[in-house]
């Protein structure tokens, strides 16, 4: 049985959150069971309660921690409860929830084990020119450090397969868009975009208060998988470079010395020196990024293999599930006051395969 797990990070959505899940196919070829996760990251409204009425199951942050341990914690419950492919979406009705299937066909036909809906953002027409231009040149930023061919990037209506799922880990706190693209890159995972149109704006991004914001947090993101998944092409380019602005001085130097009987230039010395002293801690550093990559993917196989066992069938590792049946199921960030979020809600109601 094939079952899909739809999760919604939500902050205040009650105007527009029971829509997006009347929205949500009922019934999807080649799949077997639809549910519907809404992670309510501390929110004052009745976000949850709408969720919870809809036949949604929820997680309940009692603070609000952010849109990327929202996805972590939400990525977490589909896993436990056996999802087959998770489908991540917005509770401000942007995506169209109707596109789904088409979201999630190249999975089920084996082509891809990661989808990404692209909004075709040169067409949407809230979004000012200059924040296409930003959209365009973002997702060819990621798509070099990533080597594939996404045209958007940050768009947060994907598909995901289980096995890609165990595969990947979150580490940005302020969004997982750019960074999953990264690290699903660096690990040949194969990832295919579908285009779908957005509906109407309605309301401002929560994201961030400023177009230069999210520029900021975005390219501090980008930044830090570069330096992390393809560290010989920041620390190469920085070592070229230092390299050589300290020979441009050196050369200068060494010129005025032969023609002036060495008298004077001194500055050039020094900062070709500088210079050449950049160049070096810059390969020094490349050195250690290779050590720490190569803990980095060990780390990595063994969180992979530790998820296999976690979100296996019990009855796979017997004795691994006999001793921690007593710690919690599904592990989460704890609020404020000490406590766990909540999973609660219904059931969504079953649907089967056309």
């Amino acid at each position: 049985m094939t079952t899909l797990i739809v999760q919604i990070p939500c902050l205040n959505e009650e105007a527009t959150l029971a829509t997006v899940l009347d929205s949500i196919p009922r019934r999807i070829d080649g799949i077997d069971d639809i549910q519907v996760v809404v992670i309510d990251d501390g929110s004052t409204d009745r976000t949850a309660a709408i969720a919870a009425e809809r036949g949604a199951h929820v997680i309940r942050h009692v603070r609000t921690m952010g849109l990327a341990r929202s996805f972590r914690d939400g990525v977490d419950y589909a896993l436990h409860v056996g999802a087959d492919i998770v489908v991540n979406t917005d509770g401000d009705n942007q995506y169209p929830q109707g596109s789904i299937p088409e979201l999630v066909r190249p999975i089920l036909d084996g082509t891809a084990e990661i989808v990404v809906g692209d909004r075709q953002t040169d067409q949407v027409p809230h979004f000012s020119p200059f924040k296409k231009i930003m959209q365009r040149w973002g997702s060819r930023v990621v798509n070099a450090a990533a080597q594939t061919e996404i045209p958007d990037a940050a768009s947060g209506f994907r598909a995901y397969s289980r096995a890609s799922l165990l595969r990947l880990n979150v580490i940005t706190p302020f969004s997982y868009c750019m960074e999953t693209i990264i690290q699903a890159g660096s690990r040949r995972l194969p990832i295919v975009s579908v285009p779908v149109v957005t509906n109407p704006k309605t309301r401002e991004s929560r994201l961030f208060r400023n177009i230069w914001e999210h520029m900021f947090k975005s390219g501090m993101a980008v930044t830090r998988s570069y330096l992390m998944f393809r560290p010989y092409l920041v620390l190469t380019v920085l070592g070229v470079v230092f390299g050589l602005a300290a020979l441009i001085p050196f050369a200068r130097f060494g010129v005025l010395w032969l023609t002036e009987d060495g008298v004077g230039h001194i500055q050039s010395l020094i900062f070709g020196t500088s210079m050449f002293v950049g160049c070096l801690l810059s390969f020094a550093l490349l050195v250690i990024a290779d050590l720490l990559r190569t803990n980095r993917l060990l780390l990595e196989e063994t969180l992979e293999r530790t998820k296999q066992m976690q979100y296996a069938d019990p009855s796979r590792y017997p004795r691994l599930w006999q001793r921690a049946r007593r710690g919690p199921v599904l592990p989460v960030q704890r609020g404020a006051d000490g406590r766990p979020p909540v999973v609660e809600g219904t059931d969504w109601p079953r649907r089967e395969a056309i």
